[in-house]
């Protein structure tokens, strides 16, 4: 865990070494690259459950139904 925060704080200082202007350009790209990163594991969530009702691994019913099936 130490290599990681080492690490973390090389990065900040180089951050911190460059312009501001570079600083926003750097935050804009981290920023598009993380939208980019949840798109994608929200693409591949709805892939899995598609998957998932395809093959009959997903229940349908009410909030009754499975308020029954929790007690059950």
């Amino acid at each position: 865990m130490t290599e990681k925060i080492s690490t973390f704080q090389q990065a900040l200082e180089v951050v911190e070494a460059l312009q501001p202007e570079e600083q926003e350009i750097l935050v804009d790209i981290i920023s598009r690259r993380l939208s980019q990163q949840r798109r994608n594991e929200i693409i591949r969530e709805v892939a899995q459950a598609k998957s998932d009702y395809e093959q009959g691994n997903v229940k349908r019913g009410s909030v009754d139904d499975l308020m029954s099936e929790l007690d059950g």
